[in-house]
């Protein structure tokens, strides 16, 4: 059973009418009176009730932080802990580097660990391990990593990295050869909490679809959806996307493709693979109508319009397979007031669960008012 499908609980009855009415209902019975609404003692017994009501809600909070669906926070790191599923940490951005000579030298040029380049800003990527470029050759390809953790060294692309910072003897030029990529913030609460959903199925080898999902989605915490894939038997392709839609680089790649690979989770039979998914174009081109009796919100229900179309190419590519689905856009601009959508594109189009579909040109047009 999914999360989502679990019914919401509530520990404790936190009815302000309910309890104010039993609380009178005692002291009334105690006095063998009835209180006045201006009664003093009726206005104190009314904030005890204020209290008692906070009380109360803390409990049903505290409560609920022990169910897998309602935790978060340290809370959820504790029920984490019961299936041995730690948060994800946060991660740098990660590249590949080409250190480059001035001219090929008689013996080898080392370029020591720790060394840094920069793409002009205040973002610095350091070479993983000491770089050496043989005798005769003039550069060499090299890991890199960003310095800090999070997002911000994601995004360069190659070439732009490319300012030495620690210089080297005879090392006069670098660059980034691919787009550097993996940096990833502490793992949030909803992606943790599907994580430990899934532990169980890491208690096995990565066979099981779910099992090879688990530990995909463990290698970083930029991944919000993947499939995995059996062309043939024996061989498994797995096709992670990132949050946000993002086809992933070769850098996230190769860290779910070391996951996976790990002995103690591949199983010895299998030959994995890990392929970025295939992206399908589409277009958005639609022209909307107001009714006329909410002329005065047509300001408003432009700005909602707009939202409702970015809300939906969002929606289209946050998960692999999605099929393109004009009717999502057709329900969205409703909601967001529109009497009448004319959509010319995009058509229904499946997709296969290796393809995410990502919108190319977007042109929504307002098209004025409309009697009812």
């Amino acid at each position: 059973m999914g999360l989502k499908n679990l019914e919401n609980l509530k520990f404790v009855d936190a009815n302000p009418e309910e309890m104010e009415i039993h609380i009178l209902d005692i002291v009334e019975g105690l006095l063998e009176r009835k209180l006045a609404r201006a009664d003093p003692l009726r206005l104190f017994l009314l904030g005890v009730e204020a209290l008692l009501i906070q009380q109360r809600l803390l409990f049903d909070q505290m409560a609920k932080m022990n169910l897998l669906a309602c935790s978060r926070g340290s809370y959820l790191d504790h029920i984490g802990a019961l299936v041995g599923t730690e948060r994800l940490p946060a991660t740098p951005a990660t590249t590949t580097m080409k250190l480059t000579l001035s001219a090929a030298r008689e013996q080898a040029v080392i370029i020591p660990k720790g060394a840094r380049i920069t793409a002009g800003d205040s973002v610095y990527f350091a070479i993983n391990e000491n770089a050496i470029i043989p005798a005769g050759e003039l550069y060499v390809l090299t890991a890199a990593t960003c310095t800090e953790n999070g997002a911000r060294g994601n995004g360069y692309l190659p070439g732009e990295i490319s300012r030495i910072v620690d210089p080297v003897p005879f090392w006069t030029a670098a660059e980034n050869t691919t787009k550097s990529e993996g940096g990833a913030d502490v793992e949030d609460d909803e992606s943790y909490r599907v994580r430990i959903h899934e532990a169980p199925e890491r208690f096995s080898t990565a066979g099981p679809t779910l099992a090879y999902e688990y530990h995909a989605k463990a290698a970083s915490a930029l991944i919000a959806d993947l499939y995995p894939d059996s062309p043939t038997p024996g061989e498994v392709v797995i096709y992670p996307l990132l949050k946000g839609g993002i086809i992933p680089g070769e850098e996230i790649l190769s860290i779910v493709r070391e996951k996976l690979n790990d002995r103690r989770i591949r199983p010895l039979t299998d030959k994995v693979s890990v392929k970025a998914p295939e992206s399908v174009k589409y277009d958005v081109d639609a022209v909307y109508y107001i009714d006329r009796s909410d002329a005065t919100e047509a300001t408003a229900i432009q700005i909602q319009a707009g939202l409702a179309v970015q809300e939906f190419v969002a929606w289209q590519k946050e998960k692999l397979g999605r099929d393109i689905n004009p009717t999502e856009l057709y329900y969205r601009l409703r909601a967001a007031g529109v009497k009448r959508v004319e959509i010319k594109s995009p058509v229904f189009t499946k997709t296969e669960k290796n393809q995410v579909a990502i919108a190319d040109h977007v042109k929504v047009l307002f098209g004025g008012l409309e009697d009812e």
